[in-house]
């Protein structure tokens, strides 16, 4: 059997996973608390690296400490509940806007650095969003029309 034909084959189990939606939700909680703890301690090195401003990146790193709870309570559920998972989803799609907004505004004038971050997180967070929303379709009873 080839490698590829392997990884096709482990591919669709991995989405039809009953555990597919939480484990993307453990993902993540552990980026979350990666840029979080980034910005929080690394926040004074990190500005001029970035051409962030500080406080941008302290009050982001905080904010994500908060969500990281929130993903984590949600995550820990026995049964995940639809409705915290859309609010999640709505604040991740947020976050993405809120990359591209720094990038297209003139608010922040980001490094090559800065902006290559900025479009990391916009990129990552975006992927999570789209897992996050396949996997909820999942959980999700069909309409009956």
């Amino acid at each position: 059997m080839s490698s590829s034909s392997i990884a096709s084959s482990a591919m669709p189990s991995f989405f039809a996973s009953p555990h597919f939606l939480r484990r993307v939700l453990l993902v993540d909680a552990a980026s979350g608390v990666g840029t979080a703890l980034l910005h929080c301690e690394f926040a004074d090195a990190l500005a001029p690296l970035l051409g962030l401003p500080t406080n941008l990146l302290l009050w982001s790193g905080y904010a994500l400490g908060a969500f990281v709870l929130f993903i984590a309570w949600i995550a820990s559920r026995k049964t995940i509940p639809a409705g915290p998972v859309w609010l999640l989803i709505a604040a991740n799609a947020v976050w993405v806007l809120g990359c591209v907004g720094l990038l297209a505004s003139s608010a922040v004038a980001p490094t090559v650095f800065g902006e290559a971050f900025l479009i990391v997180q916009a990129v990552f967070v975006g992927v999570l969003v789209e897992l996050e929303w396949i996997g909820l379709r999942k959980i999700q009873p069909e309409p009956s029309w």
